[in-house]
């Protein structure tokens, strides 16, 4: 069975299921990684699949049919009054001869966004959308309410700090379409090419952000997708010196970077929070060999299934908040974050009124958190990505991974043990930093590789942490480590 047909068959059973469900970017997740660990995908050692001869950023350039002046949002429906930042949303065309169209929304800065930089925000899946997960849910700057048709105003919005793109990428997620079938069948290589063409005609189109600091920043297997296309952003530079695309710096949060260490990490961490017991663990260890030149073998399959048993009735995206369909949840848990925020998200954005507010085409799908018109066919994707960190690494751009320190899918012991295997020296040892007088987590300064956990923090980071969120997205921008306390 390879990996399209776990993920139908996924969503299907829970279409069917009593239980309200839907699937979310953990959900999509963690299909992919159990179909992986059986490799069924076209995996390969590290980088990514090999691409077509490199085109110059001049063949890039595609003839468009939006403009600036057309994406601007006069307001979405039901925005709170007194709005004073820019708002644009609409479509970038990759490839004219397919129709394929890549879906943006820009949140400029509420302060300055003539001296902010510029942030590209990629949610991952692979097939999750960056805008109604990332930008209604986590860093953008509305929320929305219970009711599916009113927005409140997040205080800790990301936009305070720099004007922040999301990009429904590839081609079937979000409002994101393609005219040709076909494309829907897609990758690690195809999308970090078209998210690449996207920017170079993107930035046509606000020519305002030509050589502004530029950053690539999100989660999950986007972890996959940033440092892919700062790879291709930085390959163009070599040969083409006046690329505007001006680029600082990478930050991936609770991000799949290696498959082994995803594994090895997971289990350890079910172990020490108690959720599998000694000897279920034991027996992973004993018996588990999760490097990709080994099959595993009938023990180890025995007990990890026993121990993924045990996490079937705990919320994958923080380990200790309740469930959206628990008869417990009456309401909102102690972090303040809404577990049933996705399906209110879904009904705003299918609502006509908002995609019309939102410049959206009639295309041949509704909106999803996470699309099933891919499906999801995914047809390359490397075991792992440390191989281009490292290079990155010694580029000169910033280089940051952040980890939920409670995530339950990737959790922040992934994150560690794949931060071992690049082996890079030390430069200012662990310590605490500090938000509003409280740990707002722990940071640790790498040779040229910066890592920070948020304390509390599920795999949604600025939704469960949003005030440390945007303290350490703001460290990462001002290229300064996590306040110490003082």
């Amino acid at each position: 069975m390879n990996i399209s047909s776990v993920l139908s068959l996924s969503l299907i059973l829970c279409y069917l299921s009593a239980q309200q469900c839907y699937a979310g970017e953990v959900d999509v997740l963690r299909e992919f990684l159990k179909a992986r660990r059986v490799k069924t995908t076209n995996v390969i050692s590290h980088g990514v699949a090999v691409a077509e001869k490199q085109k110059s950023v001049s063949e890039l350039k595609v003839p468009q049919v939006g403009s600036k002046e057309n994406d601007k949002i006069s307001a979405l429906p039901g925005q709170p009054s007194g709005i004073s930042f820019a708002q644009y949303s609409g479509y970038v065309t990759v490839n004219a001869d397919n129709g394929r169209a890549l879906f943006y929304y820009l949140a400029e800065s509420s302060n300055d966004p003539t001296t902010k930089p510029l942030v590209l925000w990629l949610n991952g899946g692979p097939g999750c959308s960056s805008f109604g997960n990332g930008g209604m849910v986590e860093l953008g700057p509305f929320r929305v309410n219970k009711d599916g048709k009113t927005l409140w105003l997040n205080q800790f919005a990301w936009n305070h700090v720099a004007n922040v793109l999301f990009l429904e990428s590839p081609a079937g997620v979000g409002f994101s379409y393609s005219n040709t079938s076909s494309d829907y069948t897609t990758g690690d290589e195809k999308t970090r090419r078209d998210s690449f063409t996207f920017l170079v005609n993107w930035m046509e189109r606000f020519p305002e952000y030509k050589n502004r600091d530029f950053y690539i920043v999100g989660e999950s297997y986007a972890g996959h997708y940033i440092p892919q296309l700062a790879q291709l952003i930085l390959s163009h530079k070599k040969t083409e010196p006046n690329l505007v695309i001006n680029l600082q710096g990478i930050a991936t949060g609770n991000a799949l970077l290696d498959d082994e260490t995803t594994n090895s990490g997971s289990y350890d961490f079910y172990w020490s929070h108690a959720l599998i017991s000694d000897e279920v663990h034991e027996g992973i260890v004993k018996n588990c060999n999760f490097s990709t030149e080994t099959t595993t073998s009938a023990a180890c399959d025995e007990y990890t299934n026993e121990a993924d048993s045990c996490q079937a009735n705990i919320y994958n995206y923080n380990t200790y908040s309740q469930l959206c369909n628990s008869s417990a949840y009456t309401s909102l848990p102690i972090d303040g974050f809404d577990p049933c925020s996705a399906d209110y998200v879904f009904n705003y954005l299918n609502t006509a009124e908002v995609q019309k507010a939102l410049n959206v085409r009639d295309i041949p799908h509704s909106w999803e958190s996470c699309s099933d018109i891919i499906g999801i066919s995914w047809e390359d994707s490397p075991h792992t990505v440390l191989p281009i960190f490292q290079e990155l690494m010694q580029s000169g751009i910033r280089v940051w991974i952040y980890s939920g320190d409670i995530d339950h899918i990737l959790p922040v012991t992934t994150s560690r043990y794949g931060i071992d295997k690049i082996k890079t020296p030390i430069k200012t040892a662990w310590y605490p930093w500090f938000f509003q007088g409280e740990v707002g987590g722990y940071a640790v300064e790498y040779q040229n590789l910066t890592f920070v956990t948020v304390r509390g923090a599920g795999h949604f980071v600025p939704s469960y942490q949003p005030g440390r969120a945007l303290t350490m997205f703001s460290s990462f921008i001002n290229g300064t480590l996590p306040p110490g306390f003082n």
